[in-house]
């Protein structure tokens, strides 16, 4: 019973996580796509809500290998969960502020948060594929 419980609460978790990504990946769409034209579709809402979806369902919560204080190897799927997770939530949060504040800013900034969302889960993605593959 108690595994079925520890089970059922880390899926709820990771939902909870995907759901998390999903929303950052509304903000961007929201933002990016009400100020670049060409990206004015509810595909392209999907599109950053799926990729905040699965970048924080798999990104957020990657097994880290076992630490060993004599090595000086920096485990990379550790290091860009950590970047992408950073990345990915300053660009939603960048994109809430836009949003409520109403603020116009110039054309290249909202490229540089699409970019940012972008690297951001992907970073998250490859980090979380690569833990769940590699040896444990």
């Amino acid at each position: 019973m108690r595994f079925r419980v520890r089970k059922a609460a880390h899926v709820l978790e990771r939902v909870g996580l995907a759901l998390a990504g999903a929303a950052c990946g509304l903000f961007v769409g929201a933002y990016v796509g009400s100020s670049i034209a060409h990206l004015t579709t509810q595909g392209f809402l999907l599109l950053m809500m799926m990729l905040g979806a699965v970048g924080f369902y798999l990104g957020i919560d990657a097994p880290q290998l076992h630490f060993d204080p004599g090595d000086e190897e920096v485990d990379a799927a550790e290091f860009l969960s950590a970047v992408g997770t950073f990345c990915a939530t300053l660009t939603a949060f960048a994109s809430v502020a836009v949003i409520v504040l109403r603020l116009d800013p110039h054309a290249v900034w909202t490229w540089l948060v699409l970019a940012g969302w972008i690297a951001g889960v992907a970073m998250q993605i490859t980090a979380g594929t690569k833990a769940r593959w590699r040896k444990k």
